[in-house]
């Protein structure tokens, strides 16, 4: 997937602006580095437009340990939007990743996370 359809996908799940979906794309790629580990997130930027990439850059190998309200919070902040667009970017972001990197990988990044992480992404989509 390009970089263009992956933030139009965004947008036309969250029901925002191209320039939000790109906003919350980056901020939650930044949070989700964070919350997986250093492999994890090369693994998984290896899979995604260049562009994304730098975003799942991190320093450091260990994975915080937050539930699915910081990550949505700390998404809110970084992409300077309410908590209200948040809320509907990150699941926005989540079902884009699942479309446009291998099923093993994204089943690696939800295995990394807390079970509510899950929820982001419906069967429908799931199935693609």
């Amino acid at each position: 997937m390009k970089y263009v359809q992956f933030i139009e996908k965004v947008s036309e799940r969250m029901g925002g602006s191209l320039g939000q979906a790109e906003a919350v794309t980056q901020a939650t790629l930044l949070t989700l580095a964070e919350r997986i580990t250093g492999g994890e997130a090369r693994d998984l930027a290896a899979q995604l437009p260049t562009e994304l990439r730098e975003f799942l850059h991190k320093k450091d190998e260990p994975a915080e340990a937050f539930d699915l309200n910081e990550f949505v919070r700390r998404v809110s902040l970084r992409a300077d939007v309410d908590r209200d667009t948040a809320n509907k970017g990150v699941p926005a972001v989540f079902q884009t990743l699942h479309a446009a990197v291998s099923t093993g990988e994204f089943e690696d990044v939800l295995a990394q996370l807390p079970k509510e992480f899950q929820n982001l992404v419906p069967t429908a989509v799931k199935r693609r």
